[in-house]
């Protein structure tokens, strides 16, 4: 059997992509995308956790998340998981894991109208309402994947 590398996020930016250049002039941006898991605890109250992650987008999608993601927004992304192992100045070995993100798509701004910009990629008319994705109960975590795939959104795959 063979074996899957894959991962899906949605979340919130938590700052503005940052882009920058390869030598070869290729661009990178980086983006720090916090997700929210809300359940109830023993007690019936309600907990929250937040998970955040590492996102790196390479090429001509890294120049359109700069361009049309902001601090705030809502956006998915999908690729494979990768760790990257380095030596520090102490000669320690130090790991970081990241999200490949080789997909993306926009899911809506942070309500401050950030990202409202109309050259940007849209739903595409089905009349799902995606702001009130914020407000959903999240007891089933796999709705918001099959509302967003049943809806026609548009995505980018560079």
């Amino acid at each position: 059997m063979s074996s899957l590398n894959k991962a899906m996020i949605i979340g919130r930016l938590g700052d503005d992509p940052e882009l920058r250049q390869t030598q070869s002039n290729t661009s990178v941006a980086t983006i720090s995308v916090a997700t929210t898991e809300r359940y109830k605890d023993r007690n019936g109250d309600q907990q929250e956790k937040t998970e955040w992650h590492r996102v790196v987008v390479w090429g001509k999608l890294a120049d359109i998340c700069d361009q049309y993601l902001n601090k705030g927004d809502l956006a998915y992304f999908e690729g494979p998981i990768e760790t990257n192992k380095w030596t520090d100045k102490d000669g320690n070995d130090r790991y970081s894991t990241q999200v490949k993100a080789l997909n993306m798509v926009m899911l809506g701004g942070n309500g401050s109208g950030g990202n409202s910009g109309g050259d940007g990629p849209q739903n595409s008319g089905s009349g799902t309402d995606l702001s009130d994705m914020d407000d959903m109960d999240d007891d089933l975590p796999f709705t918001w994947l099959i509302m967003l795939f049943g809806s026609g959104l548009i995505s980018w795959f560079i």
